[in-house]
């Protein structure tokens, strides 16, 4: 009995180390590479967008407890600033 307890397990642990040897080769192929860093890519967007939804729907808490008015949005460069003139320069008058 003790054999075949041994054999077992030996024959098992040699199943488990061929399926990771396997995965951890395929994991180096240059196609695996680009599946690791595309999931990377997924992952951080996708962790960067709950971090943003986080942090508004905080805000908006923090300006209903505080009875804080909701900022307008703005959009960058819609106020048009006036055109600029030239001007000559003007003289300073020295008292004498």
């Amino acid at each position: 009995m003790s054999r075949t307890l041994w054999f077992v397990a030996g024959a098992a642990t040699s199943a488990y180390t061929l399926v990771k040897a396997r995965r951890a080769a395929e994991a180096l192929t240059p196609e695996g590479i680009r599946d690791r860093l595309a999931g990377l890519s997924l992952g951080a967007h996708l962790f960067g967008d709950e971090v943003r939804t986080g942090m508004a729907a905080r805000e908006s808490e923090l300006r209903d407890r505080l009875g804080l008015e909701e900022p307008t949005p703005t959009r960058i460069g819609a106020a048009k600033a006036p055109p600029l003139q030239l001007t000559t320069p003007r003289t300073r008058e020295v008292d004498n």
